[in-house]
């Protein structure tokens, strides 16, 4: 009885450890939250920063977001300042930025950090090789992007350096829309 019981809450883990639902966040505003609010969506995870090279995505990821959001898309911008200072504002600083220069309107978090120690848990099942070994390691830089499937897995990663609105990412989403 206690095996057949060990082994039923095992595999009631193992059901939703491969899911990002489950892992805690706060809102920009500072309110607490996961991203559970948008299971059965896709999601469109990006590590953001103000002061970047790439910061001139957020335009790209704001016109994805509308075209694609009533299709379920969600973007969520997390702030992180782990590469060269970039994102050293405020919370309140960071969405007074997003919402002047880029017009942002898709969900901001706080800023997390993405690498290192202080890692928050998100990005560590992210960035793991159990999680999905084509899309683990480390992050390199801002604006790295998870694609997530409505069934909270990682269906893809995108580099920096690749843009939100290129034919490869837009292929990435309307094939994870479709599912």
């Amino acid at each position: 009885m206690m095996l057949l019981l060990l082994c039923s809450s095992l595999a009631a883990y193992a059901g939703t450890a491969k899911e990002v639902y489950k892992y805690p966040l706060k809102t920009i505003d500072g309110e607490k939250t996961s991203l559970a609010p948008y299971k059965g969506k896709v999601l469109m995870v990006v590590n953001v920063a103000s002061a970047c090279g790439y910061t001139p995505q957020y335009a790209a990821l704001e016109s994805v977001y509308e075209k694609y959001k009533d299709k379920g898309l969600v973007i969520v911008g997390v702030p992180a300042n782990n590469f060269g200072g970039q994102e050293s504002g405020t919370e309140a600083e960071i969405k007074t930025f997003c919402n002047r220069k880029y017009h942002v309107t898709f969900p901001m978090m706080s800023k997390v950090s993405v690498l290192g120690a202080d890692k928050t848990p998100l990005y560590q099942y992210l960035t793991d090789k159990t999680t999905d070994p084509n899309f683990s390691g480390e992050i390199k830089w801002n604006f790295t992007k998870f694609l997530i499937g409505r069934d909270g897995q990682p269906v893809n990663r995108f580099e920096p350096a690749t843009k939100p609105d290129s034919p490869e990412v837009i292929a990435a989403i309307e094939g994870a829309l479709k599912k």
